[in-house]
């Protein structure tokens, strides 16, 4: 394990970096801002008592929504009385394009199969496995911008979500994913961006048969991810037919050959097809993000951008034995980067039965939003809640961090199950392209915080590439 100090500060007095945040609204939206506000982005309409109450009621066209963020009452959510809070209506009806019937939508038994099934893939021995193919698809990527000179400009974040995909088929896709890497990441970009997009009509509760706008404008572009999914099972169903002589067994396999132990029956195609885009969500989309911000606000701290290089050097020259517990630093900033701004910026439930959360009386039918962009920044939660500092990650320190204060993968039974195998990958791209290069943000550019299905920057993020 690298060598660190675990009493990481600001060297620089008046140095804290605070990044880029919408500001809370001093009073709620009305009706046609709130609709407006949340189709463009989600983030924007959060007022102050969302930031400084730990459960705040209210009442909208859905019913009532109780916003949650003290830990306590989140873990009888998530954990303790989990059994009375399934997914609401509301994240049922946006997350069905695609998802739905995967281990991201699916309940009960239908639910606990799928993730016994999937549960050995992600287990520490096979994660740790997979970081040799990790490491090459950081250094195939750094190869490549090495090509590109000293001063050229990337697209972080598009360069991002194409390490990811080649470390995914180099580890639980190994057929590929089909076609030309460049327009698989730009139509999942696209399809993502539409999936997670809010539609007024999914607010008033209109029904599904209703077309909604936001998903007729990209439905080609839907239709074409939805062809490179089915061409995925098609080449592993010809591969284990025997037309083709790899054997090697992948996630893909696992889908396939999936049993449930009470009936012996198999995951049907749609349920095969819903796993494979949760997983390419999860193992692509929350990733890159991560991977996004972290690059982004070290490009804004030299110190630690500094340190996470300083113990690249060390541990990524001899990869043997290579996993993330030697890579803390490296953690520790993906970690604060994920707590400034989480992969999923909101989820929620719907309380089916009365209960009391924080001494709030919850009423049946309630819909409850835990949203880890309000928790991960509420001063009650965290000290400096809005200013970078991973130091608060750093070993000897995150010990103290309660469990429910800190979501970037959810938690309880439906955590998720991938986050390993993302952590492990993050850190090693980042430690990798840290070594290498020192990136800057292109001159000009507004850096800002986006909510779709997951968090990104607005517009990309251009940076000019340094070589060391």
């Amino acid at each position: 394990m690298s060598d660190f100090n675990t009493s990481f500060a600001l060297p620089v007095e008046g140095a804290a970096l605070r990044p880029p945040a919408p500001q809370p609204l001093s009073r709620p939206l009305g009706l046609i801002g709130l609709l407006r506000v949340l189709r463009r982005n989600p983030l924007e309409a959060w007022t102050k008592a969302h930031f400084e109450r730990p459960i705040l009621i209210e009442k909208y066209l859905l019913g009532r929504v109780a916003t949650i963020s003290d830990p306590a009452a989140i873990r009888r959510v998530l954990l303790d009385n989990a059994a009375n809070y399934r997914k609401d209506t509301l994240q049922r009806r946006i997350l069905s394009a695609g998802l739905s019937g995967g281990l991201l939508t699916a309940e009960g038994d239908q639910w606990r199969m799928q993730r016994r099934t999937l549960a050995p893939l992600f287990s520490r021995r096979s994660v740790d496995s997979f970081a040799p193919e990790m490491l090459e698809g950081a250094r195939a990527m750094a190869e490549r911008w090495r090509g590109l000179g000293d001063g050229a400009v990337v697209d972080v974040a598009g360069e991002m979500a194409r390490v990811t995909l080649d470390v995914l088929t180099r580890t639980i896709f190994s057929d590929g994913l089909g076609g030309d890497a460049d327009e698989m990441r730009e139509t999942m970009r696209v399809y993502f961006d539409t999936i997670g997009r809010i539609d007024p009509f999914d607010i008033m509760g209109l029904p599904d048969y209703i077309p909604r706008a936001t998903r007729l404008l990209a439905r080609s572009t839907l239709a074409k991810f939805d062809r490179a999914v089915d061409a995925i099972i098609a080449a592993r169903l010809r591969r284990r037919s025997g037309e083709a002589d790899d054997q090697r067994t992948d996630l893909l396999d696992l889908l396939l050959d999936a049993r449930d132990p009470e009936t012996g029956s198999g995951m049907s195609e749609a349920e095969v097809r819903a796993n494979i885009i949760t997983f390419i969500a999860a193992g692509h989309e929350t990733t890159s993000n991560a991977l996004t911000w972290s690059i982004y606000l070290l490009s804004e701290s030299p110190f630690w951008r500094d340190a996470v290089a300083t113990e690249a050097d060390a541990e990524l020259a001899n990869p043997t034995g290579l996993n993330i517990d030697r890579l803390p630093v490296a953690r520790a900033v993906l970690d604060e980067s994920m707590r400034l701004y989480p992969p999923l910026a909101a989820m929620s439930r719907q309380a089916i039965h009365a209960d009391e959360l924080g001494g709030e009386t919850i009423e049946p039918g309630t819909m409850i939003v835990i949203a880890p962009w309000l928790l991960h920044r509420r001063a009650g939660n965290w000290e400096n809640p809005d200013i970078f500092d991973p130091a608060r990650f750093l070993p000897g320190r995150r010990e103290s961090i309660n469990r429910f204060s800190y979501l970037p993968f959810g938690a309880g039974p439906r955590i998720c199950v991938g986050a390993p195998f993302a952590q492990q990958e993050a850190a090693i791209v980042l430690g990798e392209i840290t070594r290498a290069f020192k990136l800057e943000l292109r001159t000009g550019h507004r850096v800002w915080p986006l909510q779709r299905l997951t968090l990104r920057p607005e517009g990309g993020l251009p940076m000019r590439i340094q070589h060391l």
